[in-house]
């Protein structure tokens, strides 16, 4: 079947973007052609710094032909609907439809429209100028006195040539007749822009990748990057270094390049006085070259990889003095803000911090560590930090801020932090956490354990997300521009496995109040209905109030305006519980567990503790698990399917306690699930009081028999009103017992 070639070439392609363009230009060429009916066997995308490519496999020579039966309006409807059957069918009269009879409806027009297979030649010319007119590249260019033009075409660099090329592998491929930007399609493409500058006649894929190899491009990134990688460990291996490898970096420079040659580069020892960290980030981010080790050591050795793109005559000697020549001169500049920092104290910088703006709404960096440090202080008992210590690391955690290294490689922020810090004597924990307080970053980050690092790390996430809640600037759809969903996700990672007991909530109140000083809070009186529901929800309302007895004592504002800020601060309170509880689920699912059963917790009162949610949870999935956990939730469900329909009936809400001697009169089923009820509810309170949920589970699974002999023996809508009554309270009194461990009705299945 034919192939389809399809080359980009144009001048040099941003790196960062080659990979996307790649997978775009895949995309939207394949899915235009399967939505036109044309299936295929296989696609590839390839990227150069100056080329896209793609080659389609198995596509048909010709689309298939399309018949379609197109049901009309009845014989003798409205000339206004005749006329647009006609019209949506394509037929210029109705002689051109059939009429068809239907026993029930009567006769009918039927327009039978066949199109015949389009020549796929002609569809490729038809699609591919839209694509390449409209790609979605981040930032686009015009060029040329063409630029000037309305519609001219942009592109991420000036577009140089098009190959574009259709036919079987044993004929000669036929060219896509097209045009784009005064750019026709061809079979002419260049190689290497120095070593290979001549034209090359292109027909079919395998002729291309051939010709280019030997016009000195490899086609394929990742076999760039192999290329890279191998050489630069051979190279390291023979002169008695390791690389440092960098994957990021790898696929950088393997964007930077058509025909990698890798060289070896060399610095003067004294540099290595310099952090390995800052050596390695100067390296990096000015010259995108890796850096060396000594062989089996941790210790930078002093030499680098550099990756060429020329074959030079002189076996890269001149290519690598100069490479040497700006290393020396930017770890001149890294020296001397290594040793320009170590000068001024960490303390002694804060002062800067004032002058610096976190957020417009939220104050300066001084101020958001004045609430950092307090809020550390207040947590470091609840994980076994030194308040002290947790205090004076968190005033000093953001001080490298404002340092010269940090100025110039704001990656080390917090690793820079650690090394001033060590060097002027502050105790190891408190290093510690002025680097781990940023972590974790992302799922796979390292969790800190210090305890002082653990509490640094709580009281910065909390602030972001107290701050950015106050302000309203939530995160809306897959929009996150402050990292909000990251900071929470910390926050569960550093609490889970650390196996913290902290309250959310009460943090959360200690977090917001100290913005009470801000007015930041506007608009404050409309929150004060959600404030009083949250209150009547039996949760937070008696710590609202004697806060708010509190805040009039001190005279910060008056009673109204108090009373504000707490329905303000107790409504964001619960939003934010349930932004944790999303972000529980997230962390919890990618550990396996249900998502059901963290929601039928959270839908409990009070549940802000998440290391106790989490093994809530854990018990609640196990107990499912069972024969007895199976068949509780389905008399469960049936009960409460029973309340909803009867209590919908009624008009009334059957929530009060079963009358124990009518239920001890009944029938023995009945008899016996009321014992049992009380029994279990009993045992199920106390294992939880005592957060023993397995307990708890194995207290209701004395409730499956019960239930099930209920149901079986038992007329739940007995005709006496009195005992249907009864038996519905029952049927409450299960929910009820439910309820000691999770919300039954949010549990699927």
């Amino acid at each position: 079947m034919p192939d389809l070639l399809l080359e980009l070439r144009s001048e040099e392609i941003p790196a960062r973007m080659q990979r996307r363009a790649a997978e775009d230009l895949k995309t939207l060429v394949t899915d235009a052609l399967v939505a036109r009916g044309f299936l295929y066997e296989g696609a590839r995308a390839f990227s150069t710094p100056r080329r896209l490519a793609l080659h389609i496999a198995g596509l048909p020579a010709r689309g298939e032909a399309v018949r379609e039966e197109r049901r009309g309006p009845r014989v003798g409807a409205p000339e206004a609907a005749v006329q647009g059957f006609l019209k949506g069918a394509g037929l210029t009269s109705l002689d051109q439809a059939t009429t068809v009879t239907d026993p029930k409806k009567g006769e009918f027009y039927l327009a039978v429209i066949e199109r015949p297979g389009r020549a796929t030649l002609d569809v490729l010319a038809e699609l591919l100028p839209e694509i390449i007119k409209n790609f979605p590249w981040p930032k686009s260019m015009r060029w040329g006195a063409a630029s000037a033009e309305p519609g001219a075409l942009r592109w991420v660099r000036p577009l140089q040539s098009i190959v574009a090329t259709f036919g079987p592998e044993t004929e000669t491929p036929e060219v896509v007749p097209f045009s784009v930007g005064g750019i026709t399609a061809g079979t002419t493409t260049y190689g290497h822009r120095f070593l290979a500058p001549e034209a090359i006649e292109v027909r079919r894929f395998d002729d291309y990748i051939q010709a280019l190899e030997r016009a000195k491009v490899i086609l394929d990134p990742e076999r760039r990057k192999d290329v890279i990688l191998h050489d630069a460990r051979d190279l390291a291996f023979a002169r008695g270094l390791d690389l440092v490898e960098d994957e990021g970096l790898l696929d950088e420079v393997s964007g930077l390049v058509e025909w990698p040659v890798v060289l070896m580069g060399s610095f003067d020892d004294a540099f290595l006085d310099i952090p390995a960290e800052a050596i390695r980030a100067t390296i990096r981010a000015n010259q995108k070259c890796f850096v060396l080790r000594k062989s089996g050591s941790e210790e930078l050795a002093p030499a680098f990889i550099l990756v060429s793109n020329l074959v030079a005559s002189d076996g890269g000697q001149a290519i690598t003095a100069g490479n040497e020549r700006v290393v020396r001169a930017r770890l001149s500049d890294a020296k001397f803000f290594w040793e320009t920092d170590k000068a001024t104290r960490l303390e002694d910088r804060l002062p800067k911090l004032d002058s610096i703006v976190f957020h417009e709404k939220l104050g300066t960096q001084g101020e958001r560590i004045a609430r950092i440090a307090a809020l550390a202080k207040e947590l470091a008992p609840l994980v076994g930090a030194d308040p002290v210590l947790a205090e004076r690391a968190a005033r000093l955690a953001k001080a490298d801020l404002v340092t010269e290294m940090v100025g110039e490689f704001p990656e080390l922020q917090g690793l820079m932090g650690r090394k001033y810090a060590t060097l002027q004597g502050e105790h190891p924990s408190v290093c510690a956490a002025i680097e781990e307080h940023y972590k974790p970053v992302g799922p796979s980050d390292r969790v800190p354990s210090d305890p002082v690092s653990v509490a640094v790390a709580l009281a910065d996430k909390f602030d972001t997300l107290v701050g950015f809640w106050v302000i309203e600037e939530k995160p809306t759809g897959s929009k996150d521009p402050f990292a909000l969903r990251r900071a929470a996700l910390g926050v569960t990672r550093l609490i889970l496995e650390n196996s913290i007991r902290i309250n959310i909530l009460e943090t959360l109140h200690i977090s917001g109040e100290m913005y009470l000083d801000r007015r930041a809070l506007s608009d404050l009186r409309r929150v004060e209905k959600q404030a009083q529901e949250f209150g009547i929800q039996g949760f937070g309302a008696a710590d609202a109030e004697r806060k708010l007895r509190a805040l009039e004592k001190q005279n910060e504002f008056g009673a109204d305006r108090a009373g504000d800020f707490i329905a303000k601060l107790v409504a964001m309170e619960i939003d934010l519980l349930a932004f944790f509880a999303d972000r529980l689920k997230v962390y919890l699912r990618d550990q396996g567990a249900r998502h059901d059963l963290i929601d039928a917790v959270f839908a409990l009162p009070g549940q802000d503790d998440l290391l106790m949610v989490v093994r809530r949870v854990e018990a609640l999935g196990q107990f499912l698990d069972t024969e007895d956990g199976k068949n509780l939730l389905a008399g469960y469900k049936r009960a409460a399917n029973i309340l909803r329909i009867e209590e919908k009936k009624d008009g009334r809400a059957y929530d009060a306690a079963p009358d124990a001697a009518l239920a001890t009169a009944g029938e023995p089923a009945e008899r016996a699930l009321a014992e049992a009820l009380a029994k279990a509810r009993e045992t199920a309170s106390a294992a939880v009081a005592r957060e023993d949920f397995a307990g708890a589970m194995q207290a209701l699974s004395t409730l499956r028999a019960p239930v099930d002999a209920f149901f079986q023996d038992v007329t739940v809508n007995a005709p006496d009103p009195k005992l249907r009554e009864n038996r519905l309270l029952l049927l409450n009194a299960l929910r009820a017992a439910t309820r000691e461990v999770a919300e039954f009705a949010k549990i699927e299945g």
